[in-house]
Formats: C-alpha cells, structure tokens, sequence
C-alpha cells in the first residue's frame, strides 16, 4: 500500500515505524506484498566514518536486511546538518523530484536526525522520513527471537521514540469543559492541574513507565548474565567480536559443529551462544558468539546489550572476526575497537582473524596487515583454511593458563578423581598405598578451586602459580 500524508493526524506525530519484512507475507487477497520502495540519502559531513568511494554500500545492505527496495539514492556534501531540513534548499526540491519519480514510499537517511528534522522532511517530500538508527533499530526488534533479546530492543526503540512525542493530539484541549473553563459546571472539577493535562504529558509518563519496567526487568537479566559467566571463572573462555556479517556465526559452526544460524544479512543473529570448543590433546575452551557490530552502532543499542555483550567483557581471549573480503575492512576493524574501547575491553588478549581470505581482495587485506596491532590469521571459515592454525594458536595461549603437576588424591574420593578426568589432560596415573597420583596439565584458575573444594588432595610435584616475571614459582 502506497504511503500518504497522515492528513487526519497531528503533522508531528510519528508513530513507531516497522518496515517489511525480507520475506514478503501474503496479503489479504493472498498475493504477496510488496516491498516498501525507498530511496537512501546520506549527508556526507567533514568528520564522517562512512566510505565516501561507496557511501550507500552499508546503508543499502541495512535497508535490504530490512526488506526495503532501494529505488534511488542521492548525497550532498555539508559542513553540518541544516536545522530545519538537513539538505540544502536545492538538493532538497532534487529529492522531492526524485521521490515523485520513483514512487518512492519512504526516505531514508544514512544520518541521525533531530525530531524537527524528520518533520520538516517530511513535510517537504509528503513521505515517511527514518534515520540510520530507526532503521538499525527496526532490524534488531524484526530479529529478536528470545525474550532477553526483546526486551532489551524495545527498551532501545523506547527510549529513542519518547523524546520524539512531539506534540502527539495537540488538537486536543486541556481536558476541561468548553472552552476549558474553571467556572463551576466544568469538566474535572476540584484538583485538577489547571484546566487540565495534555495528551503529550500522559502518552510521556506511559512511556517513562514502561521504560522502568524494562530496566528492572533487563537489570535481573543482567545480574542473572554476570553471574552466569562469573561462574565460568575456572575456565578458558574465548569470544568472538567483529563487524555485522563478518562470518563469527559460520566460524563457529565450522570450529564447533554447532548449527548456530548463519546467513548473508546484517545482524542475523542477537543471542549470544557459549558452547565447548575442543582444541586437541583433553584440552578445550568455551566458545561465545556475540551480537556483530556497526559503525556509529546507536548508544542505547549498546546500553540494552549490556548483558549479552558480558561475555566479551569477561573474556581470557578475544577473537577478532574480520570480513578481509570488505572494501572497507579497516575501517570495519576501527569501528570494532571503538565499540570495545567503550566497553573497556579492549586490553583483553587479541588474535585478529582475517575470514573470507579465500575470496579477498589482496589490496584491502594488504592494508589490514599493515595496519594490525595484534598478532593475525587468514582463515576461510566456509571453506574451512587456516582453522587448525587458529585452533593451534588458542591451544598455545591455554596453555599459557595451565599448570603441569603432579596431584595425590586419596582413593576413596571417586568424585574428585572423575571431575580431574573431566577437566584435567591426565598423561599418567599411579596408584600407591590408599593414593592416587596422577599427572595433569590443568588450567591454573580451575585447578587452584579444585584444591580449594578438597582439601585432601594435594601438589606433590610441579607448581600452581606464576611468578610476575612470568616464571613459575617453585613449590617449597
């Protein structure tokens, strides 16, 4: 159905846009909808991050995830956004004329734009006018698939549309009587607040209601997060970060055998999942796949993710997924450390992995490994080169953590020999008199909580802590 001016409504009142889906739903005479048809514009500011050779290539993929058909697209170079229209007088009429042209239902904008902004835009080109992070926003709710995930994009979506209440039924008076008097016979009588209380101001504290609730609620979810992966203390933990469609899903799938989902769209999956990646001779680590990153990725999006995120806060080893196939994949791998200098994890241990080297231009890849600060791998994660590599260079920062011993446990603790067998690489087992003494290699952390839990084993032979030069400390 084709977009028209909201002619019966407040002019600045903009309800909560959901684009169409990718995947087109039946109509009610049971042919196929059609897409929305858009047309892209991006103000190109002197400190803009976009790509200025390919300034639409983001944009356009964020609008065909969310099942946009991009007819048109224009751009304008400004030192600054224009107050009331963000374009200049003509680039403006040039963008009516094109959205008459194409029939164009929606505008997009690859820019953050103010409320009067989007009023008077839309005004002028008499269609539905959304900024980069309406659009962003849109695509986290469409793929929001458990109920953390949802509650954190709807506190997300809230908290961007509450400020944007503009004026909402303004041809409403005061709820008074005619006229909105306070003679006696008027409508509300003793104890009202004046003549009475706009529209605006309830739909505003319905808002800020909901949006304490949400709070509350992703703040049980948070606690509930941290602990969960506190308690992963006394394991290696590794996650994977990077750009939006970098390939971590797939990389994943091909490290651990899982099915998690992978496709070619833009923020396919928002869960984040932890499973058991096994890397050879008994040891192994825990894996997290994380919500991807973008550029300019809004700040309340950021916010609400706080607990799925927790996973790379609380990471021994990061991996940095990088699409080395992308034009712009230096700049993707800035944009990836912003996001984790702003969560304070940037200091974390780092392996850059340069995915889709199968199908990457030489001159972007040559760019990434001039520029890399921390060491690098070429992998393929559909094609499956370079993952034992990968696999080998985890394997050597676990057993960084890990401490060769030799343990004495009393026979009679069964459970304490099984839970060594289960997490311990046992490489010899000696019984003598009512003992057992075994020779491990164990992570430290999880092995100095073990002895923790049971008192009646102990180290007879090798060393549990590291010296601050680095050297093991010798047991007395």
């Amino acid at each position: 159905m084709r977009h028209t001016t909201r002619s019966n409504t407040p002019d600045d009142f903009r309800p909560r846009i959901h684009l169409p889906r990718p995947v087109p739903e039946p109509g009610a005479d049971g042919t196929e909808q059609q897409q929305e048809r858009a047309i892209l514009v991006t103000v190109l500011l002197p400190d803009t991050k976009a790509d200025f050779q390919n300034p639409f290539g983001e944009l356009s993929a964020l609008a065909e995830t969310a099942g946009v058909e991009v007819v048109d697209s224009m751009s304008q170079k400004r030192q600054s956004l224009g107050t009331a229209f963000a374009l200049g007088k003509g680039k403006l009429q040039e963008l009516v004329e094109r959205v008459e042209a194409n029939d164009a239902e929606t505008v997009i904008f690859d820019n953050d734009l103010t409320p009067r902004q989007i009023r008077g835009l839309e005004r002028a080109v008499n269609r539905k006018v959304i900024d980069r992070t309406e659009l962003i926003l849109d695509i986290f709710a469409s793929h929001a698939k458990t109920r953390e995930s949802q509650l954190q994009v709807e506190l997300a979506q809230l908290e961007y549309t509450a400020p944007r209440l503009r004026g909402l039924w303004t041809h409403l008076e005061r709820i008074a009587g005619a006229g909105g008097a306070t003679a006696a016979g008027a409508v509300g009588g003793v104890g009202t607040r004046g003549p009475g209380e706009r529209q605006i101001e309830i739909d505003r504290r319905i808002a800020q209601k909901r949006i304490s609730h949400l709070k509350r609620e992703i703040r049980e979810i948070d606690d509930r997060k941290r602990r969960e992966v506190t308690s992963r203390g006394d394991q290696f933990t590794v996650s994977l970060v990077g750009y939006t469609n970098s390939g971590k899903s797939t990389l994943m799938n091909a490290l651990t055998g899982t099915n998690r989902l992978a496709a070619d769209l833009l923020f396919a999956t928002l869960e984040t999942k932890t499973v058991r990646w096994e890397l050879g001779e008994g040891r192994s680590a825990l894996l997290s796949d994380t919500v991807g990153f973008i550029r300019d990725l809004p700040h309340r999006l950021i916010a609400s993710f706080k607990a799925t995120l927790e996973e790379a806060v609380h990471a021994d080893l990061l991996l940095h997924v990088v699409d080395a196939a992308a034009p712009t994949a230096y700049r993707q791998m800035q944009a990836v450390d912003e996001v984790l200098a702003g969560l304070r994890c940037d200091e974390l241990p780092q392996i850059l992995v340069l995915n889709k080297t199968d199908i990457a231009d030489p001159g972007p890849l040559a760019e990434l490994l001039i520029h890399r600060k921390t060491p690098s791998l070429r992998i393929s994660a559909k094609t499956g080169a370079g993952l034992d590599k990968l696999a080998e260079e985890v394997y050597k920062k676990l057993a960084g953590e890990t401490a060769e011993v030799t343990i004495r446990i009393p026979q009679r603790d069964g459970r304490l020999i099984a839970e060594i067998d289960r997490h311990a690489d046992v490489r010899d087992r000696r019984y003598v008199a009512d003992a057992v003494e075994a020779d491990i290699c164990m992570n430290r952390a999880q092995l100095r909580q073990l002895l923790g839990r049971h008192p009646s084993a102990s180290i007879i032979r090798g060393c549990l802590e590291r010296s601050h030069d680095g050297e093991p400390n010798q047991l007395q």
